[in-house]
């Protein structure tokens, strides 16, 4: 079989590892670590970053790709699939014009502030049924997915409830890289308030409870408390002195809820400007049992936890006894491809994605999944901004959902079936 041609579509820290020094390889040099696949093309708005992701193919050994500024020279170079992986912005204006060439898409995470946007990304699908996938990599860590083959296999029973999170300390990121490297981050923090990074947390609660797929969100609350974290980071640190006296609308942390259609509850927590630890809290009820990342605790119905202090010591890391729940890409990866990013979700994601377009197969997380993770940021502004009320959540399947089977984004094994 001939290797896929690929195009990489911006180039910056999550596109190329430009201007990394902490040993992040990027997309591009996970899809380089693909035997499967070749870079065709690499494109960016700075030829700088160009220059730079050109240099990455040769030194693996390809030959040196197109280099270009214009990602639509990337769509009629004859690649077979992109991927996007430029700022939120322009993430959708790629995507649609990759559908309308018939070339395979693959866009990076990001929330919209267009719910149109959202409506001319199916509209486009549905009309060139060009394959498109989003790049959720938090589907395919290993704790997402432990739990869900938890639930698959009846262990949790009924589920209720799911939380998560995005806590995330990016005050550097925001501020610093934002004035060094041109951040997109630091104007969406200036410019709006909501849950502007939803897919993290929501992504892996989406495909567990079949939203799309059998079920859908109804409706969405959001709230959001003051905006303190960056001015005070601001105030304390001169190498973002240039900032002094800049203004952020977006609010330290933000909270959503998220009601579904067979009644479960959805919580979500957006918490990057203010000290703390890394966390996505992912957090599952169901009537058999609960599962809880943050301690990598598994309960199960029959299990007596009280609520002494070494309650929680018990339960701690109680996940490692179900090993044998997760899919075979976390039974069988290697310790350099657990090195190769995010803990090795970047190496199974993109392999499954560029296994998808060779094969044909329906992609892993599709364009309505997309859609409906994406829109959560628009309408969570729409909610802050009035206080709360709840918003209705749109239906980007137009009623399909009904129809439409879940797909795990790996096959789950099942366990006393």
């Amino acid at each position: 079989m001939d290797k896929l041609k690929i195009g990489v579509i911006g180039l910056g820290q999550r596109g190329a590892a430009y201007g990394m020094t902490d040993g992040s390889i990027g997309l591009l040099g996970n899809i380089l670590n693909n035997s499967d696949v070749l870079v065709t093309a690499v494109c960016d708005s700075r030829e700088d970053r160009v220059n730079f992701a050109a240099e990455k193919v040769v030194k693996a050994g390809q030959d040196e790709p197109l280099k270009t500024t214009d990602y639509n020279a990337v769509l009629q170079s004859g690649v077979d699939a992109v991927i996007v992986s430029t700022s939120w912005a322009s993430h959708v204006i790629v995507a649609l014009a990759a559908m309308e060439k018939g070339v395979a898409v693959a866009i990076e995470v990001g929330g919209t502030h267009n719910l149109g946007d959202m409506r001319k990304l199916v509209e486009t699908y549905e009309k060139t049924k060009t394959p498109f996938m989003f790049l959720e990599n938090c589907c395919y860590n290993k704790d997402e997915l432990l739990v869900t083959s938890l639930a698959r296999n009846g262990k949790l029973g009924e589920i209720c409830y799911c939380h998560g999170a995005y806590c995330h300390d990016l005050r550097n990121e925001i501020t610093e890289v934002g004035l060094k490297r041109g951040h997109y981050r630091l104007e969406e923090y200036k410019n709006h308030n909501c849950e502007n990074y939803p897919t993290h947390e929501l992504g892996p609660i989406i495909k567990l409870l079949g939203i799309t797929r059998g079920n859908k969100f109804t409706s969405l609350t959001a709230s959001a408390s003051k905006a303190r974290g960056l001015e005070e980071y601001i105030n304390t640190h001169e190498e973002v002195a240039a900032l002094k006296g800049t203004k952020f609308k977006q609010g330290d942390v933000v909270t959503t809820s998220i009601q579904c259609e067979n009644g479960e509850l959805i919580t979500l927590k957006l918490d990057t400007t203010l000290p703390r630890l890394y966390d996505r809290e992912i957090t599952v009820s169901g009537t058999k049992g609960y599962y809880n990342q943050t301690l990598k605790a598994v309960i199960l119905d029959g299990e007596k936890f009280d609520h002494e202090k070494d309650s929680i010591q018990s339960a701690l890391n109680s996940q490692d006894d179900y090993e044998e729940y997760l899919p075979d890409d976390w039974k069988t990866i290697t310790e350099e491809q657990l090195k190769s990013g995010h803990g090795g979700m970047d190496y199974i994601m993109l392999k499954h994605f560029f296994r998808a377009v060779a094969n044909k197969e329906e992609m892993p997380i599709d364009v309505y999944e997309a859609c409906a993770m994406m829109c959560v940021t628009a309408l969570s502004e729409q909610s802050i901004a009035n206080g709360g009320a709840p918003v209705e959540v749109p239906d980007f399947t137009n009623g399909k959902y009904r129809e439409r089977q879940i797909v795990d984004v790996l096959p789950l094994p099942g366990i006393g079936k």
